[in-house]
């Protein structure tokens, strides 16, 4: 594990889930984070902002508090300014992903990371979610979608470090490998 994990990203995503147990907001704190996750993936300029030392820290509470808006949990916004007073702001991604794993610990929810050519249907998301259920006997399973359209077909699911790869790329490999032994 990096220093910057366990000296960084840790405490302050225990401080967060701390917080957010004591208030009853576990749940709330995890869909504000997903928001501002989502928000910070779409935009490198918001990611630049943040993590940019020149820009006084007044700068940045203001974009925080646009970006927020009225549905974040004012505990949330106290603790994304906190962020900025300490100069750790450009850890908000990597707070956020640990406090997601904590909550999804916390809930006994597994995090199934799927990758298919096109994205998947809704029917589809809910089989691969009872495929995974099974599998890992999760209470639920959380989905992250990727596409990446050189696997020509089908799906690769990440649960862990265990890896099912189902997809067309995938099989015309191993094909390709048996037919070269």
């Amino acid at each position: 594990m990096s220093t910057v994990s366990t000296e960084v990203l840790q405490p302050y995503a225990s401080a967060l889930m701390s917080l957010a147990q004591s208030n009853n907001l576990s749940e709330k704190f995890g869909e504000d984070i997903r928001s501002l996750l989502s928000l910070l993936e779409g935009s490198e300029d918001l990611r630049q902002f943040l993590a940019n030392p020149l820009v006084k820290p007044d700068a940045k509470k203001a974009v925080i508090q646009q970006i927020a808006g009225e549905e974040m949990s004012p505990l949330m916004h106290s603790f994304l300014k906190l962020l900025v007073d300490k100069g750790r702001i450009l850890f908000l991604e990597g707070i956020g992903k640990q406090y997601l794993a904590r909550l999804r610990e916390l809930n006994q929810t597994v995090l199934a990371e799927v990758t298919s050519a096109v994205p998947l249907s809704d029917a589809q998301q809910q089989t691969v979610r009872e495929k995974v259920q099974a599998m890992t006997s999760a209470r639920s399973v959380e989905i992250e979608t990727k596409i990446d359209a050189d696997l020509i077909g089908g799906v690769v699911i990440k649960v862990g470090s265990q890896v099912i790869d189902a997809s067309l790329r995938g099989q015309l490999r191993r094909l390709g490998l048996r037919l070269n032994s």
